[in-house]
């Protein structure tokens, strides 16, 4: 379909339906008041750090076998982060969709989170119950790590949405020219 089509099975000459928002007026507001939006976003970019941190060391580990204490501490600790940010995420989902996961709006977002957390978990598993040598232990964080970026671009593309949705919504409010002035 090329741009300025009518929408699918719309008669030619319609004009495109409106354009579904991240939010609706009412979770917008719900998002905006709830103290949980702030600790998410305190979260997101610690967990991002964490992340890189314990990236660089299971990587140094490796490919030195150096340093094997501070990557396993590492990746302990970015669990915890990725655990406390689940259940923080779990609680902002609530207060702003009702539910405490799988809003509509963050489905294949939550869905994949579990895969992350599987996978976070599986390396837990592997490290307190003495399963496998340290090489496949950090083998399972590097596949949780990369389930991680795939899950965190998901969210960067929401977020992306949502402040793309604030400008349209601040354009089309009533007493706005729709110019930036």
């Amino acid at each position: 379909m090329r741009h300025g089509d009518a929408g699918e099975g719309a008669p030619v000459g319609q004009p495109l339906q409106r354009l579904k928002t991240l939010y609706t007026p009412e979770e917008r507001v719900r998002r905006d008041a709830t103290k949980w939006t702030l600790v998410q976003g305190i979260l997101a970019p610690v967990q991002f750090l964490v992340f890189l941190i314990s990236l660089g060391l299971v990587l140094r580990y490796l490919s030195t076998g150096d340093g094997y204490t501070a990557a396993t501490a590492s990746i302990v600790i970015k669990t915890l982060v990725l655990y406390t940010i689940m259940i923080t995420g779990a609680i902002w989902e609530r207060e702003v969709f009702g539910c405490y996961l799988f809003a509509p709006a963050f489905f294949w977002e939550d869905v994949f989170s579990f895969l992350v957390l599987a996978l976070h978990t599986a390396y837990l598993v592997m490290l307190f119950a003495g399963i496998g040598d340290p090489r496949q232990q950090m083998l399972v964080a590097l596949a949780a790590y990369a389930t991680y970026v795939v899950n965190a671009a998901q969210f960067l593309l929401k977020l992306r949405a949502a402040r793309r949705d604030e400008r349209i919504a601040a354009m089309s409010a009533p007493g706005t020219s729709g110019s930036r002035a």
